[in-house]
């Protein structure tokens, strides 16, 4: 049986932030803690989050590093408490939005975060206790903003999934107007993200037809406009289409991730001169064309014909090459087209191969994946 689930308020446009204290007062958050990192506060986003907001002093928590951390988690949710606020806003791209969920847990549930991640059997433990969230994207990439999921590294260095529909945000406010000022490199590696999401969706071999139309659309509006928006950010109609992309591979993606993510989750978590700040969507490009691949061959795959379909959406001859189309996009951002160029080498492959076997996205890739399978797809992304 397939549960399909859609019900968040979702805003989408420019000049949306404009709703965000009606969107507090509807739901019911007084005193919140803004959640951010330090360059989001740097390009005056929280300034202009902060002068939609009516209601005062308003604290701030800006030291979400790049990939959400246990350690910062407990900071803010001390900070949340210490403010005696009521719910959260988070402003900024994936790591503020998840360290915002983490917050909403760990600030209302007792005990240590590990219990809460999924792997571990938590998310029933997670409870309509947690802290209200408004979610605010400032990039257009991991869509956490209309998930229901946060990804976090936690204290023994193990990056894990924490799954709830508690967690999903009260409120998506999404305007492309705060991504104008985004970067041509972040453009592009947050924009990969999407399109990865709506692939692995897409792919996943869950029956889930409102997610598989969701994905396709949203693939296809990313794919037309992902170089758009690099090569000229202040491009209105290409931000729209990646926010919208964005946002859609989030909603599709309650049917499943695969490989890609099983395997970037444990990248994410690799220390490169001693800082774990491989950047997720970059991960998810350099590793996407060896899980194409691999997952040509699925019997899902194969019997919908879904590679066809997505040659169509995304505007290729009927016989292209996908794996190559995908990895040849990267290669035109600009971006790193193999996982040494990010200074990955092959001595750290049996802990990701071992994180990727036990990661939540595993069993719903389209072809279940081997110790074998996962060291040969690492392999042919160095």
């Amino acid at each position: 049986m397939s549960y399909i689930y859609y019900l968040t308020h979702i805003h989408l446009g420019y000049d949306a932030l404009g709703v965000l204290d009606s969107e507090c007062a509807r739901v019911g958050i007084k005193r919140p803690l803004i959640v951010t990192d330090k360059g989001v506060v740097a390009a005056g986003l929280v300034r202009r989050a902060l002068d939609a907001l009516k209601l005062g002093d308003v604290p701030v928590f800006d030291e979400t590093p790049s990939n959400p951390t246990e350690a910062m988690v407990l900071a803010a949710a001390k900070r949340y408490r210490d403010e005696a606020c009521d719910g959260l806003i988070a402003v900024g791209g994936g790591s503020p939005i998840d360290l915002a969920k983490g917050v909403a847990i760990a600030a209302t549930h007792e005990g240590n975060l590990t219990q809460y991640a999924t792997i571990e059997g938590g998310s029933g433990k997670i409870t309509e206790a947690v802290a209200p969230l408004i979610a605010i994207p400032t990039t257009s990439g991991t869509g956490s903003e209309v998930a229901r999921g946060a990804i976090i590294i936690l204290n023994d260095g193990r990056k894990l999934g924490f799954h709830s529909w508690h967690l999903l945000p009260k409120s998506a406010i999404c305007d492309p107007g705060l991504t104008l000022g985004l970067p041509p490199m972040l453009t592009a590696a947050t924009g990969m993200d999407a399109i990865a999401h709506c692939i692995e969706t897409f792919l996943s071999a869950a029956f889930n037809p409102p997610a598989d139309g969701i994905a396709l659309d949203g693939l296809e509006r990313a794919w037309a406009h992902i170089e758009r928006a690099t090569h000229d950010g202040s491009d209105r109609a290409a931000r729209l289409n990646m926010m919208s992309a964005s946002m859609q591979g989030a909603m599709a993606f309650q049917k499943g991730l695969g490989c890609v993510h099983s395997l970037s989750h444990p990248l994410g978590g690799v220390e490169v001169d001693g800082r774990t700040s491989l950047h997720h969507g970059t991960l998810n490009a350099v590793v996407l064309p060896a899980v194409l691949r691999f997952n040509a061959t699925a019997e899902s795959v194969v019997a919908e014909r879904r590679y066809a379909r997505m040659r169509r959406v995304m505007g290729l001859d009927a016989n292209a090459d996908l794996p190559q189309a995908l990895f040849d996009m990267t290669a035109r951002l600009k971006l790193p087209t193999g996982l040494a160029q990010m200074g990955v080498d092959a001595s750290v492959f049996d802990k990701v191969i071992q994180g990727a076997l036990v990661d939540h996205c595993h069993k719903t890739n389209p072809r279940l994946a081997s110790a074998e399978d996962y060291r040969r797809m690492l392999e042919e992304s160095l």
